[in-house]
């Protein structure tokens, strides 16, 4: 069903030169007496890339035939990660390439949005926030627990944050998927 630029609004999905893509920003232009115009950032949905699209308001602008599944990571084989549909059962496979930097942040057994375009996968939407345990860093400073001061952490699956003064190997730190930013401690290893 096609849209005007009047309906978009942040995380709309369009379909522009065959291509799956969301609205980033949006800004509504009205031309003196001539009609008024959207000035758009639309980011590509299977490559990450950015562009920046002017339509008139009238436009007539197609909907992708676009979904998201939730999904349970199970594992990793060789280059590909395989997800389990928590409804069918099915399980379907992702490559390095349409994972991308996700993986860093995806324990076995999380729970994800598969993203799907004309029915084929093609990347996926992390939960904001992730709880991963810490498996190497600096040992942590003894009065150290109000700090602005931070360390490299590396989690179980291979992230590396910079995390407070006060953490060490074994702690359970959460972290915000889309800043890859530490945000607390969940549990101590002690």
């Amino acid at each position: 069903m096609p849209i005007t630029p009047n309906q978009f609004k942040r995380g709309s999905k369009l379909e522009e030169s065959g291509e799956p893509y969301s609205v980033v920003e949006y800004l509504h232009i009205k031309c003196g007496r001539g009609g008024a115009n959207v000035r758009t950032k639309l980011k590509n949905l299977i490559n990450g890339k950015v562009i920046e699209r002017t339509y008139s308001s009238d436009e007539k602008i197609k909907t992708p035939d676009f979904e998201e599944r939730n999904m349970q990571y199970l594992y990793k084989d060789g280059d590909n990660y395989v997800f389990m549909d928590n409804d069918s059962f099915e399980q379907i496979n992702l490559t390095d390439d349409e994972i991308g930097d996700s993986s860093l942040f995806m324990p076995e057994s999380l729970e994800v949005y598969v993203q799907l375009f004309n029915q084929k996968p093609i990347g996926v939407t992390l939960p904001n926030f992730v709880e991963l345990e810490i498996t190497q860093t600096d040992p942590g400073v003894k009065g150290d627990t109000v700090s602005s001061s931070s360390k490299p952490a590396t989690t179980i699956t291979g992230a590396t944050v910079n995390v407070p003064l006060f953490i060490n190997e074994g702690d359970v730190i959460k972290i915000d998927t889309r800043e890859s930013t530490y945000v607390e401690r969940v549990r101590s290893a002690r």
